[in-house]
């Protein structure tokens, strides 16, 4: 089989990448045929360098204007570089925006998606009437303040195993529906106050799910929502009973942690952002 998109194939190693991206000026991670993608960029990148290298396979598709400081992706090729080499020349065929910070060797063949244990995502809100050049693309700008207290409440119901069903996008026709929590964290950033965290731990995500559930904690935050309905949508499966999705550009990957981590990676310590 010589699919460059399937698992198997003619190659004889394989490449694991960890990748952090401003994702602005990009239509998400997934490949489109008229739109500039992190995948676009990355195949080119390494096709740059080998030219019969695999279609790269990331662990998680971003949607369009999301960031990643630990987005894990793999290839596979022939050619023999070392982890350090891959890092350097990657990064000098890539847009500024789109940076490798480690690599390391896989089996060809390997799906990061599905070795994925562990996801933190983190979603940053700007609380101020007036918005602030240094934040543009970064953060949701509320023009108000929240409650932090109750939105912390509000999310506690979400920790654990449960049917996540509602807290879903309308295009997720996935049937598996269930999904453990294993953090939410309402925080205030000490170096700005007018800056809000929320960050979210998890096995897995469904499209869209970390923009619902802050979409919703931001409006109990600021009395629109009853904290209670979070909780009650969990047991009653309705997307209806929630707040709003927040939108793209505040929410950032973090970091991705996989049951198998390569061999030979560079830098050695370096595996993927920290929440």
């Amino acid at each position: 089989m010589t699919d460059r998109d399937g698992p198997l194939g003619p190659w004889s190693r394989g490449v694991l990448l960890t990748v952090a991206y401003d994702g602005e000026p990009f239509a998400g991670f997934a490949r489109q045929p008229n739109a500039r993608t992190i995948a676009g960029e990355l195949d080119g990148a390494v096709r740059t360098l080998s030219a019969t290298a695999s279609n790269v396979r990331g662990a998680s598709r971003t949607d369009a204007g999301v960031h990643a400081r630990g987005q894990r992706v793999a290839f596979d090729t022939d050619l023999v570089i070392p982890s350090r080499g891959w890092v350097m020349a990657l990064n000098a065929e890539l847009p500024k925006q789109i940076v490798v910070v480690r690599a390391a060797g896989s089996a060809p063949g390997f799906e990061p998606r599905f070795h994925a244990v562990q996801k933190v995502y983190r979603y940053v809100l700007f609380e101020s009437e007036i918005n602030d050049p240094f934040q543009a693309g970064r953060c949701w700008r509320i023009g108000e303040r929240l409650n932090h207290d109750a939105m912390q409440s509000a999310a506690m119901p979400l920790v654990g195993e449960h049917d996540f069903s509602a807290f879903r996008a309308a295009g997720d026709e996935r049937t598996d529906t269930v999904r453990r929590l294993l953090r939410i964290e309402v925080r205030n950033r000490r170096d700005d106050p007018r800056i809000t965290e929320i960050v979210v731990e998890g096995d897995r995500f469904m499209y869209r799910m970390v923009r619902i559930i802050v979409g919703s904690l931001v409006d109990v935050g600021a009395g629109r929502l009853d904290p209670s309905r979070l909780g009650l949508a969990l047991r009653e499966g309705q997307r209806a009973l929630l707040g709003r999705t927040a939108p793209p550009d505040g929410l950032c990957l973090d970091s991705i942690v996989l049951d198998d981590e390569g061999t030979n990676p560079w830098p050695i310590d370096e595996i993927a952002g920290v929440a």
